[in-house]
């Protein structure tokens, strides 16, 4: 079974995509399954083409860093010729009325000049994605399931239509991971493309500004320190903690008397839990020919595993050899 996960390089990797799945999937992930950098996701707004470009390699570095496999992972507009093609046969398969109804867009469009077609049309783009590996499962939040629901409907209209080609994937709730909100306002979750950065914890970040970060972390006038989710600040500390120690919240609360004590105790928590990923994901960026080699090659496989697929569904709707 095959399960398909993408990061999309809307900013640098921060704390909360590392605790909350990358880890997860470096851990738990099996031989079947497939991460990818979704960089065509990120110009459905306007975007700055050389950060684009340096963060697809950032995230690229960051999870081969993690621990998950090189074999498991590309990078998506490697895939342009293919996802074009497949996209583009998708359109064909898709009404105006599936896609204009999609919750994100309606959110996002709402209120803005200029909005680019591509924001319309990208649901239609990750059906792509889904389908070209043949993905049985796709582990989203709640603000994804709508695009699985829209690929399930094109891949089973695509197969009643011309022929059965597609695996019809589903959604599935990936398994509950560290709950991680902006350090500077715990109202919020901590986010990669948050204008503030003051909050938030980025994997690549050095050691010192990781702890300066977390000392100025917002908690709340109580003396004692104990776990209560209705106390942000401090519920934050702590569930960070225990994310990275593989405790709870409420166990590791015990240990300490103190905020200045709990931040510091963070502080160390964190920066040792980013160390090796910081130390390897930089050795790949510093060696440019190293990491474009392990791109070319995960493109290599992932072009392999979708290129049967795509000519017979060219070949399926009258197009193609």
């Amino acid at each position: 079974m095959t399960r398909l996960s993408g990061i999309t390089p809307s900013g640098r990797v921060q704390l909360g995509n590392y605790l909350g799945a990358i880890q997860r999937w470096a851990s738990q992930g099996t031989a079947d399954d497939l991460y990818f950098v979704s960089d065509l996701h990120a110009m459905t707004s306007t975007h700055n083409p050389a950060m684009l470009r340096a963060l697809t390699g950032e995230q690229l570095a960051v999870l081969i860093a993690a621990g998950i496999p090189a074999e498991s992972v590309f990078v998506q507009s490697d895939l342009t010729r293919e996802l074009g093609a497949l996209s583009w046969v998708l359109e064909c398969t898709c009404t105006f009325g599936e896609a204009a109804r999609m919750i994100q867009f309606k959110e996002k469009a709402k209120g803005q000049a200029g909005v680019r077609l591509s924001l319309l049309t990208y649901p239609v783009l990750m059906a792509a994605d889904i389908l070209l590996q043949g993905a049985d499962e796709v582990p989203v939040g709640a603000d994804q399931r709508q695009h699985v629901e829209l690929a399930r409907t094109l891949a089973k209209r695509f197969n009643a239509t011309y022929g059965e080609v597609f695996t019809v994937p589903r959604a599935v709730l990936p398994p509950a991971g560290a709950r991680v909100r902006d350090l500077a306002d715990p109202a919020r979750k901590m986010s990669k493309s948050t204008r503030d950065s003051a909050g938030v914890v980025f994997v690549l970040d050095e050691p010192e500004l990781v702890r300066r970060k977390i000392r100025r972390a917002v908690t709340d006038d109580a003396r004692s320190v104990e776990y209560d989710p209705r106390r942000p600040g401090p519920a934050n500390l702590l569930e960070i903690l225990a994310a990275c120690a593989g405790d709870t919240p409420e166990r590791v609360a015990g240990d300490y008397g103190s905020y200045g004590a709990l931040k510091e105790g963070v502080a160390e928590a964190v920066v040792e839990t980013l160390r090796p990923i910081r130390e390897r994901a930089g050795g790949l960026l510093d060696d440019p020919a190293e990491l474009e080699r392990v791109r070319k090659a995960g493109a290599a496989r992932a072009t392999q595993r979708g290129e049967h697929r795509l000519h017979s569904a060219l070949r399926l709707v009258g197009t193609g050899h």
